[in-house]
């Protein structure tokens, strides 16, 4: 994790401490489950929560010195515990095998994060929606390939967005159902030494469900899940930072960046106004998808277990969620505070002489009689006259001068035909369909 691209409330999700926290609560339950099965005595558990109760601070690098020596994690843990709390201490983890309180503890940090993360969705949906609604008609060009193609208007655009957020808050939604489960099973899965009542015990107080078959450890196609869909996440917000930044470019610039007073875009050219936010975010993309792979190679581990999951989950779990729920909370702040200009839209529909409107003639000219491959030529012969002009011709002129043209249809008609409005009939549709 990087400071500079960290936000507190996910990092806490992390920290040492809240891990220690988590692993004893999972520790605590599992005991009290175990005496009332009587298993162990309740003056175990008693003396667990009473200690629980003075909420003392967690000590982590005491845990770390006793982990320098045993050289593991869980158990520096429970001697640790067992100096504060005494000899009834020893009741603890009874049955339980280490990857019982490291997998249910990994589940209850994806589940917290996938929290925020879904908190994180739902303010930038009411941006974009906020925005959509407010440009809903404006217009604006559609390109394909990069190149000018039909009229849209930026409502559409950030419709498109939206519906497409609205995707990734159903596969998190779905992906924190997947990874939210609990194994206390003991060793190799088969809860020879600990009765399965105590996980579903544990599970519950936790908020998880339980894994049906952990063999010692939840099978990491969960966790496989949950960080592609991060990836995807992250993916769908390069794409619209993209789309930003393409539309900042000074041949465009149709949109772009708030820039604060005071910013300045560059060390040796002052004029300069650079989509560094949105650039910033494709670069955290890739970083969140850097996890994805990893998650897919911890699938297949030694047969009932093996260890070759853990360094990697170190890494990808907090650097992945951590960095995405600021991606997240930066384009939220892209597009609340998105600089729009429709002048500039209106200006770029009309540069090209006209040319957004060639599919309307090529129809009309095929309702008039022609075949289509007819039609096609008629329209991009003369089409090509414009485009090599770089617009400074108009489509409309040619056409009328054309007699092959006008054998079919009138000026009248033809002028009909470049109406932009015509483009935006549907769009009520459309945001019926996103919006509701």
């Amino acid at each position: 994790m990087i400071p500079r691209y960290s936000r507190p409330d996910m990092v806490a999700i992390w920290e040492p401490e809240a891990r220690f926290r988590i692993w004893f609560e999972i520790e605590a339950h599992a005991t009290q489950k175990l005496a009332d099965l009587g298993v162990v005595p309740q003056s175990a558990a008693k003396a667990l929560w009473d200690w629980w109760a003075t909420k003392p601070a967690i000590d982590v690098a005491a845990i770390d010195a006793i982990e320098a020596v045993t050289k593991h994690d869980v158990i520096a843990f429970l001697d640790w515990v067992a100096q504060q709390v005494g000899p009834e201490a020893r009741f603890m983890h009874q049955g339980m095998t280490s990857s019982d309180v490291l997998d249910t503890c990994l589940a209850v940090q994806l589940a917290r994060a996938a929290d925020i993360l879904l908190a994180d969705l739902d303010a930038l949906l009411a941006a974009i929606k906020r925005r959509a609604l407010e440009h809903k008609f404006t217009p604006t060009m559609g390109r394909s390939h990069g190149i000018h193609a039909e009229p849209t208007t930026f409502g559409v655009k950030l419709a498109q967005a939206y519906a497409e957020f609205s995707r990734c808050r159903a596969r998190l939604v779905a992906a924190r159902a997947d990874i939210a489960t609990c194994a206390i099973s003991g060793a190799v899965g088969t809860f020879a030494n600990v009765d399965p009542q105590v996980e579903d015990y544990v599970a519950g107080q936790l908020g998880l469900s339980v894994e049906p078959v952990s063999t010692q450890v939840i099978p990491r196609d969960r966790h496989a899940m949950f960080f592609a869909t991060l990836g995807v996440i992250a993916s769908s917000i390069e794409r619209l930072a993209t789309e930003i930044r393409h539309l900042q470019r000074t041949e465009v610039l149709e949109a772009e960046e708030y820039f604060s007073p005071g910013q300045k875009g560059s060390s040796a050219m002052p004029h300069k106004r650079n989509p560094v936010l949105t650039e910033n975010l494709t670069g955290l993309a890739r970083m969140v998808r850097s996890a994805v792979t990893p998650a897919l190679e911890n699938v297949a581990l030694w047969h009932e277990r093996d260890i070759s999951h853990s360094s990697v989950e170190r890494y990808i779990g907090p650097d992945a969620t951590v960095t995405l729920d600021f991606a997240l909370a930066r384009l939220t702040g892209v597009v609340d505070k998105l600089l729009v200009y429709p002048e500039r839209m209106e200006k770029n529909l009309n540069r090209m002489g006209g040319l957004i409107h060639s599919q309307r003639i090529l129809l009309a000219l095929t309702q008039a009689g022609l075949t289509r491959d007819d039609s096609y030529r008629l329209v991009q012969r003369n089409a090509m006259k414009v485009w090599e002009a770089d617009g400074a011709l108009g489509l409309l002129d040619l056409l009328k001068a054309d007699a092959d043209v006008t054998a079919r249809l009138s000026p009248a008609e033809l002028e009909g035909l470049f109406d932009l409005g015509y483009h935006f009939k549907h769009v009520e549709t459309i945001f019926a369909r996103v919006f509701g």
